[in-house]
């Protein structure tokens, strides 16, 4: 498991070859943040997008997300029912995780991927939020509700895994760099 420091913190003394090239340093989230109302956020396809908890029922989640540039906004249950609070602005669940992406990664970093401009020094989620609601963006499709909410539920899959130092098969994305005797 990586720990954050040189080689010599994992196990024993040196590491070989394939468990260095086997681990990735991950950027440490700007803040901690809890799990139960956003637990799910990513930067990524050009959207700031995530899976958002339902205030009212335990069992429905939203996929909410935000283009980056222009800000058209979707949000869905995780069975592609609309939202009925994203009528032409930004509903709940969408500030909600504006907010939870500026804890994970800093309002700077949330601001410059979804090309906010904010006037007034450093940006926050609520100067990000409201930004983006002044433009008036259009609702979007909800296109992405599907892959979004697939990823989140792998990401739950890795959680019920045992620890281990063993490789994921679906894990290995690139051969190997050297051929086995």
């Amino acid at each position: 498991m990586w720990c954050g420091s040189p080689p010599e913190c994992i196990g024993d003394g040196a590491l070989s070859d394939w468990e260095r090239s086997s681990t990735e340093r991950v950027i440490a989230p700007a803040r901690p943040r809890k799990l139960a109302k956003v637990p799910f956020v990513e930067l990524a396809d050009g959207r700031l997008q995530g899976v958002v908890s339902s205030g009212s029922d335990i069992e429905r989640v939203y996929v909410s997300s935000v283009l980056v540039g222009t800000y058209a906004f979707a949000c869905s249950t995780n069975n592609n029912r609309p939202c009925g609070g994203a009528r032409g602005s930004f509903c709940n669940h969408i500030r909600a995780l504006i907010s939870e992406a500026v804890l994970q990664y800093g309002a700077e970093r949330v601001a410059r991927y979804l090309r906010v401009e904010t006037v007034d020094g450093e940006p926050s989620a609520q100067t990000i939020a409201d930004v983006m609601s002044n433009t008036r963006p259009s609702q979007g499709d909800t296109k992405a509700a599907a892959p979004v909410f697939s990823r989140f539920l792998r990401h739950l899959a890795y959680l019920e895994l045992a620890p281990s130092t063993a490789p994921l098969p679906e894990m290995q994305w690139f051969p190997p760099t050297r051929g086995v005797a």
